[in-house]
């Protein structure tokens, strides 16, 4: 199987509005061919040398690897967080009618006003 240049990226949020703002940044401005938000999960973590806890809202980011550092840009500059979740997985396979979107979508070049 052959290697393709498509990345899953899982970034959290505060809430739900965050999510969609972030969601709405990435694909106006063509980073994410699609964005997946699952509102209400409930991550445990250390942070500052104890262990929290808070309920967070999980984004699924479908993207080029190519895309990767300008997208973390992004989502520093949106994100509320000091030190936003954004961890990036090889996609290693998939139906390729879906890896074709992906290709489609994350090539075009529109304008989408933010």
């Amino acid at each position: 199987m052959k290697a393709n240049p498509f990345l899953i990226v899982f970034i959290t949020a505060t809430d739900a509005e965050e999510a969609t703002l972030i969601s709405k940044v990435l694909l106006n401005q063509r980073k994410a061919a699609c964005v997946s938000i699952i509102p209400r999960a409930n991550s445990q973590y250390w942070w500052q040398g104890k262990v929290e806890e808070s309920t967070e809202s999980l984004l699924i980011v479908k993207t080029r690897q190519s895309l990767l550092a300008s997208l973390i840009e992004v989502v520093r500059e949106v994100h509320s967080y000091e030190n936003p979740e954004v961890l990036a997985m090889p996609v290693v396979g998939g139906s390729p009618e879906y890896l074709d979107w992906l290709d489609k979508e994350l090539s075009a070049q529109t304008d989408i006003p933010e």
